[in-house]
């Protein structure tokens, strides 16, 4: 019996891989801060989906994720979704602040827990969305591409860790370009711009495939690439909206 845990799940790419986990036949734990919007991925399987309502800047976090797992009955797989991100030409410090606090503190608190349950349960799989946007600093949202870079690094660091303890946990570092979600606001206007139901489709099959890092899509792979062949002196001159 394969067991789910997902975080963020109440909309963008985390409701549509519950979607896909649950008609997959998972048993699924769903949390997320708005619990309400939950209510349509119970409606699939209610005998198979628990929820949860959880925000990964509480304290109370952890517990709560916990209090999931064991409703489910363990967790074979950790799918983290949950995120923030704004534009922030003018660097306005809530958002700078706010951004931190979720994006690194609360990816920390909630990657960290289910760490350290798989250490103690026998091992599993943790996969959380990232961003293209870690690949160089984005003078355009310049906390989000910091965070998101630290989720990268942070991802990479714990799987090393996994290996040196010798635990059976894998990792899926997912890097999707510009989708459109909640999180880029109504009407987005943005390059090479992705619907969220087949980036969910292949976000599963990076999981299902166990791939240690997947930037979605091919495209992005390309842009990503030379991205980071451009030198500093360069990239610092560089108009990047």
């Amino acid at each position: 019996m394969k067991r789910a845990i997902i975080i963020g799940a109440s909309s963008g790419l985390g409701f549509e891989v519950a979607k896909i986990l649950i008609n997959d036949g998972w048993h699924v734990g769903v949390a997320a801060r708005r619990f309400s919007l939950l209510q349509k991925l119970q409606d699939i399987a209610p005998e198979r989906v628990c929820g949860e309502q959880l925000d990964v800047n509480d304290t109370s976090a952890e517990e709560m994720l916990i209090k999931l797992i064991n409703r489910v009955g363990g967790c074979d797989l950790f799918f983290y979704a949950s995120g923030i991100g704004k534009q922030n030409p003018q660097l306005e410090a809530a958002v700078e602040l706010s951004t931190v606090e979720t994006n690194a503190m609360g990816f920390t608190r909630m990657i960290g827990c289910a760490f350290r349950y798989m250490s103690e349960h026998g091992g599993g799989h943790i996969a959380a969305i990232s961003s293209i946007a870690g690949t160089k600093g984005l003078g355009i949202a310049p906390s989000y591409s910091a965070t998101k870079a630290f989720q990268n690094t942070y991802m990479q660091s714990l799987e090393q860790l996994a290996n040196m303890r010798q635990l059976n946990i894998r990792f899926t570092d997912v890097r999707p370009g510009f989708v459109a979600t909640e999180l880029l606001g109504e009407n987005p206007k943005y390059p090479l711009l992705m619907k969220a139901e087949p980036v969910a489709k292949s976000i599963v099959k990076a999981v299902y495939a166990k791939r240690h890092k997947v930037v979605i899509d091919g495209r992005w792979s390309i842009i990503t690439f030379f991205w980071r062949m451009i030198p500093d002196f360069i990239w610092r001159r560089l108009n990047v909206r």
